[in-house]
């Protein structure tokens, strides 16, 4: 990755700036439902992919928003900091990584998120099928030893940035930048009214 972009700077500040605040890796993930109704859901940001400016999300291969994805690529976060006062919005691309995938660079940070997670999120990819009848509540313990090795439903799933929209509600009057993708430009800014 050559020049980071002035979005993810300032992204980086707001995660710094409200670091103290744990929900502050939280964030609204929006994908467009099978039947073409939005999907909204809280995800937690696993750091950036090493060299590029996508972001890490971690799902299950089972869950509703995976057989969304595979139907439409396009989503949208939306993360609030409260400390600063800052929103930002990135649309993009959503790229589903598998133990499959046949990237084995991506595969690979695929298995290296996965050692990174704490066993409590690990434990979570051998619970029982989402939206199923509830189980058994032993069922929610499956493992004493949890494998080195990602399971086949452990999915990567990464949001590749083509539009920024960041808003600073601080200051009369408040600002707000919008970054966008070109091919042959890279990111380029714009300041615009809020």
């Amino acid at each position: 990755m050559n020049d980071i972009p002035g979005w993810r700077l300032s992204l980086t500040s707001a995660l710094h700036r409200n670091r103290h605040l744990v929900y502050s890796r939280y964030f609204q993930l929006a994908t467009v439902g099978l039947e073409g109704r939005p999907a909204n859901r809280t995800v937690v940001f696993r750091g950036f992919l090493p060299e590029t400016n996508q972001l890490q999300i971690i799902t299950d291969s089972r869950s509703q928003k995976v057989n969304q994805i595979q139907n439409h690529s396009w989503g949208e976060v939306c993360w609030y900091f409260p400390e600063t006062r800052e929103q930002f919005r990135l649309l993009g691309e959503l790229k589903l990584i598998s133990d499959s995938y046949p990237d084995l660079t991506l595969t690979t940070a695929r298995t290296t998120l996965w050692q990174f997670l704490s066993n409590a999120a690990k434990q979570q990819f051998y619970w029982p099928d989402s939206r199923q009848p509830r189980s058994e509540s032993t069922a929610f313990h499956p493992l004493a030893i949890i494998p080195l090795e990602p399971p086949s439903n452990f999915i990567l799933l990464l949001l590749e940035p083509q539009e920024v929209d960041h808003l600073e509600l601080q200051g009369e009057p408040q600002n707000r930048t919008f970054y966008y993708y070109d091919s042959e430009q890279g990111w380029l800014a714009e300041i615009v009214n809020p």
